[in-house]
């Protein structure tokens, strides 16, 4: 049935993948909100320890979205729509995410050094080593992902060591306080919520993949294209939405530490679970066009973040202006 319908949208005017992948991207971050309260509610009521949901579970769920969607696309046999969406979802959450949460914010919002000195440097580290593994061959395959997978469990060991220190404890206690608060449920209302979460988390990637790739076939656009910029924002649209309301409510400072941490899961889990499931190969200007990007704008967050001690409004500023010339970029390289 489904495959029926999807044949539809292809074959459609482009109207109808346009209204579909709006309705799907709204779809996916509510069932994305519902997965990541139900899991962390169940966890908390068979009294898991807080290191296990606040590192583990709170952030691989709220990468549902990108995981997702990139699966999708490995498995579909759109390497372009995987890694693009990998990697353009960083340059949103430092664009977009951390630019807002600056503009939004009452005042100057602090930078968790702690936070800050942990995912910055594990996120150059792992930009650097996946540029390396694709920089050659122009792919990704499944030895490079698996490796990618176990950074990211040497990233989930990192941050139990910094917990255990103390270093990272309000970062993550405080979201999981946040993500409880959120579900105060019994445990079948719980259950109930995470199967129809993750289920629709699914079925609305399908979607958002399925009408990418319309769009882009409509424009006369690689896939990347619409990868890096729409299927990355529609995506990230949870850590985005997270941002503002906690820029909105003083509460910036978490924020910057999560999104931060959230950068470093596009590469390793997600880029990497979607090399395990059908290798990434991309061309040669795809390659050279998301890599200096993606390192431009990480490169300027880190020196922001870095040289002072808050996260102004004028600085949310250049963020975001930073990420407006990202995409002005892409009518000079892909027109």
């Amino acid at each position: 049935m489904l495959s029926g319908v999807f044949t539809y949208i292809e074959q459609a005017p482009v109207w109808v993948a346009w209204l579909v992948l709006a309705a799907a991207f709204a779809v996916l971050a509510k069932c994305a909100d519902l997965f990541v309260d139900s899991a962390v509610g169940i966890a908390e009521r068979l009294h898991l320890p807080k290191l296990v949901i606040g590192i583990v579970l709170v952030s691989v769920a709220t990468t549902s979205p990108e995981l997702s969607v990139s699966l999708m696309a490995a498995l579909r046999g759109s390497p372009e729509m995987a890694l693009g969406n990998a990697i353009g979802s960083i340059i949103c959450n430092c664009g977009i995410a951390l630019a807002l949460c600056g503009v939004f914010s009452k005042t100057s919002v602090p930078v968790l050094k702690n936070a800050f000195r942990t995912a910055g440097g594990f996120l150059v580290f792992t930009a650097i080593l996946c540029a390396l593994f694709v920089g050659f061959d122009l792919t990704l395959s499944r030895l490079e992902g698996g490796i990618l997978l176990l950074c990211f469990a040497g990233y989930l060991g990192l941050l139990v060591h910094q917990y255990k220190q103390g270093h990272m404890r309000e970062v993550i206690e405080d979201a999981i306080a946040e993500e409880v608060a959120a579900s105060p449920k019994s445990v079948f209302t719980l259950v109930l919520l995470f199967v129809v979460g993750l289920a629709g988390v699914i079925l609305s990637s399908k979607f958002v993949v399925v009408t990418s790739v319309t769009i882009a076939t409509w424009a006369g656009v690689p896939e990347a294209v619409i990868a890096l910029t729409l299927v990355a924002l529609g995506t990230s649209i949870p850590e985005v939405a997270t941002s503002v309301v906690a820029a909105i409510k003083g509460q910036g400072a978490l924020s910057v530490g999560n999104i931060l941490g959230a950068n470093i899961i596009p590469f390793c889990w997600v880029a990497g679970a979607s090399a395990l499931a059908n290798p990434l190969s991309l061309s040669r200007r795809e390659i050279n066009f998301m890599f200096p990007a993606m390192f431009i704008m990480v490169a300027v967050t880190l020196f922001v973040l870095h040289t002072s001690e808050a996260l102004s409004r004028r600085e949310g500023a250049v963020l975001f202006g930073v990420y407006c010339l990202y995409i002005a970029s892409f009518f000079l390289v892909f027109q």
